[in-house]
């Protein structure tokens, strides 16, 4: 690191748990953030600010009014802008020396693949998305690449979180979690609402662990689903294991 980045990072470099040499590899990781919304916006802030390397963000949304209650790296004047332009632009207003990809894309299940395939650096994926079918097309890809899945939801009050790796042993992936096969009755912040700080509650956890998982410290959220009520701001833990039936990781 030369002297300037010795310096914006001088407190993550204080903390014993980090130093000079998980600060390092920090700086050498690269991350895919899917979705550019509420969760989007706080994890992939916080991801870049604390001095991730590289970060992909995938999402082929437009900036709207509505948004400005809760996505807080777009702007009034970005109204109509592309989501992941938008928030590339607020992640080098903070740290220049992050590299950005921004690909205008929905996030299918083949995309994310040929990404991660293609790419043999990114070291975990941030699953930023609003929509169970794209939860499921994240995690289908994850659990192929055997690449770290750090899944968050937000939605009115409540809020979801938690880390799936299939290259653990026994861990399970979403789809064990939330079969494919019972897909839920499809709801969205246009209908049902969504309190704003909740995202950057939920997204700010998902870049927590995201940056544990690239520095490989503490204990990842695998196998436990956390569950966040922002009226009695409240966590709640619950395990899960592997389903040995999965349609997703069953045979790997």
């Amino acid at each position: 690191m030369n002297d300037d980045e010795l310096l914006r990072y001088s407190r993550h470099i204080l903390l014993n748990e980090l130093g000079i040499e998980g600060q390092e590899r920090l700086i050498a990781s690269h991350a895919l953030v899917i979705g550019a919304g509420g969760l989007g916006c706080a994890a992939a802030l916080y991801m870049a600010s604390a001095g991730v390397g590289c970060l992909t963000l995938v999402d082929d949304d437009k900036v709207d009014l509505t948004n400005l209650q809760r996505q807080i790296a777009h702007t009034t004047a970005r109204i109509n802008h592309s989501k992941v332009s938008s928030l590339a632009s607020a992640i080098l207003d903070i740290n220049p020396l992050v590299q950005v990809h921004a690909i205008e894309k929905r996030a299918t299940q083949s995309l994310l693949t040929q990404l991660l395939q293609a790419s043999n650096t990114i070291s975990v994926v941030l699953d930023c998305s609003d929509n169970f079918k794209t939860r499921q097309a994240v995690n289908a890809a994850c659990a192929l690449t055997q690449t770290p899945l750090i899944s968050g939801s937000a939605l009115k009050m409540d809020g979801q979180l938690s880390t799936f790796h299939t290259g653990l042993h026994n861990s399970p992936c979403y789809a064990c979690l939330f079969p494919p096969d019972e897909e839920p009755e499809e709801t969205s912040c246009s209908t049902m609402g969504v309190f704003a700080p909740l995202v950057g509650i939920i997204g700010s956890a998902q870049a927590n662990e995201g940056l544990k998982m690239l520095m490989q410290m503490g204990d990842p959220l695998v196998g436990r689903l956390l569950m966040f009520n922002a009226t009695r701001f409240k966590w709640t833990e619950i395990g899960f294991k592997r389903n040995m039936q999965c349609p997703v990781c069953a045979n790997r």
